[in-house]
């Protein structure tokens, strides 16, 4: 149990009950009958046991009468980490998924998303996103955006807006032979990034970050990719793009590039691997590529119900893991058609069970492995795990509310079932009805206050 480094603190709220976290020593820690502490900046400012009630009340100054007593059925988790999802994808969600990788980006993606020049749409389709992500539980969100500057601006202020943890990518890519006017001059796509960047940071918003985004190595030139790189180092940000996603993509890479050694070679060349870098997918990388992400401090993103649904392959996770790799889960939307990132646990854990399928001698990943990779892996994996993740002193305190029992939910409680099997029972079972209430930075977004319960339709935003 963590002891109280913050004693100076004005506590906003005290919280007591079940709390349900992973450490980096421990997939899955339970702590029953605790009180945790809000600071009026958001952060956690103390977790203590319950039996020290009055001796905290008058270390910080609180009353008794105003803790939060949770439920029988009740849990506090941290918040879910979604490494990587297209926001404007979302548009067309659930359809599209009869084609692999490249065929898919070309006939459904690149028309979809070159529509995003139109503000309105664009504000249609990104507060429906952030909606649906935080109702589903995602506090922290790695959003790709489109080539369109001020769109991709219009998505952080709208995560801003309804308090959602964001890193935000304007897309860059110089190379798209498919869709005439979805692409970039390397000139314009240099300028803009930089422009994106420097009034994204000049809103000064409190959780949302620019992240540099090449789309990918085969839509984006070698001049390019060197661009993005000194661009990321020089401002110190973020670096989001894909990585062996499927065995098409990855031979074009080589096709493209021949002068590398490897898919991972070529980011590397261009200096985009760094240790706020995440990569999606990396269902080919080879061992030396695993070693080079070790080297360099860069992350990947697991994306299962993408893979599975594109059919581009599987993501050998317990190799990874040996690697020692940051890894977090993402819901790739649209190429995952599901925007919780329940979905990416329970998929995750299906890859893993067809792998072992195939090898019966396979290290399954088990329910609490698979939590942590969807909370404080992905914190990890985006370099934010000194802020978020899990439950300590001085973090912020993105949580999860969970009534697994709650009124007309998905999971029957046919027994009292302790803290361990209601949480495995959430993870399996649950969706957004179980989630009571999300906290982002001690502040409540869900449910949403009524002047952000914004409803709106979009026309004819399907891919198809």
């Amino acid at each position: 149990m963590a002891n109280s480094n913050r004693p100076n603190a004005d506590i906003s709220h005290v919280y007591r009950g079940t709390f349900i976290h992973s450490t980096q020593q421990t997939a899955l820690q339970i702590l029953e009958d605790t009180l945790l502490g809000v600071d009026t900046d958001g952060k956690i400012a103390f977790i203590e046991k319950g039996a020290e009630l009055n001796r905290l009340s008058q270390i910080f100054g609180f009353s008794p009468s105003e803790v939060t007593q949770l439920a029988q059925h009740e849990f506090f988790m941290p918040g879910l980490v979604d490494t990587h999802i297209h926001a404007p994808q979302y548009s067309f969600a659930g359809t599209a998924l009869d084609m692999p990788l490249l065929q898919w980006l070309n006939t459904y993606t690149f028309p979809v998303e070159s529509r995003f020049k139109d503000l309105e749409f664009a504000h249609c389709v990104y507060t429906q996103v952030v909606q649906r992500t935080l109702r589903n539980g995602t506090t922290t969100a790695c959003y790709f955006a489109t080539i369109h500057t001020d769109a991709s601006l219009l998505l952080g202020q709208i995560a801003n807006d309804f308090g959602q943890r964001a890193l935000v990518g304007k897309v860059c890519m110089d190379r798209n032979n498919s869709v005439k006017h979805y692409k970039e001059t390397n000139q314009e796509s240099q300028e803009e990034t930089c422009r994106f960047i420097a009034e994204l940071l000049n809103k000064k918003y409190p959780l949302v970050r620019p992240v540099v985004t090449p789309r990918f190595a085969p839509s984006c030139t070698g001049a390019l990719l060197g661009q993005l790189g000194a661009i990321a180092k020089n401002n110190n940000l973020h670096i989001q793009s894909h990585i062996s996603e499927n065995v098409e993509e990855v031979k074009l890479v080589k096709e493209l590039f021949p002068e590398s050694e490897s898919y991972t070679d070529v980011y590397h060349k261009y200096n985009l691997l760094t240790d706020k870098t995440v990569m999606a997918h990396g269902c080919y990388l080879t061992d030396a590529e695993l070693a080079l992400f070790r080297e360099t401090g860069a992350s990947l993103s697991h994306c299962p119900n993408s893979n599975i649904s594109l059919c581009s392959g599987m993501l050998d996770v317990r190799n990874v893991l040996k690697h020692k790799v940051k890894l977090g889960l993402g819901t790739d939307v649209a190429g995952g058609y599901s925007a919780s990132m329940l979905d990416a646990v329970r998929r995750a854990l299906d890859t893993s069970k067809v792998l072992t399928i195939q090898d019966p001698e396979y290290e399954t990943l088990t329910f609490e492995e698979v939590f942590r990779l969807a909370t404080l892996g992905g914190s990890h994996a985006l370099s934010l795990d000194d802020q978020t993740g899990n439950f300590e002193v001085g973090k912020d305190f993105d949580a999860l509310r969970v009534n697994v029992a709650a009124a007309g939910g998905p999971i029957d409680m046919i027994q009292c079932e302790g803290p361990k099997v209601i949480l495995e029972k959430f993870l399996n079972l649950g969706d957004d009805r179980n989630i009571a209430e999300v906290f982002v930075a001690g502040r409540k977004v869900v449910p949403f206050p009524p002047s952000l319960n914004i409803a709106s339709t979009c026309v004819n935003g399907a891919g198809s």
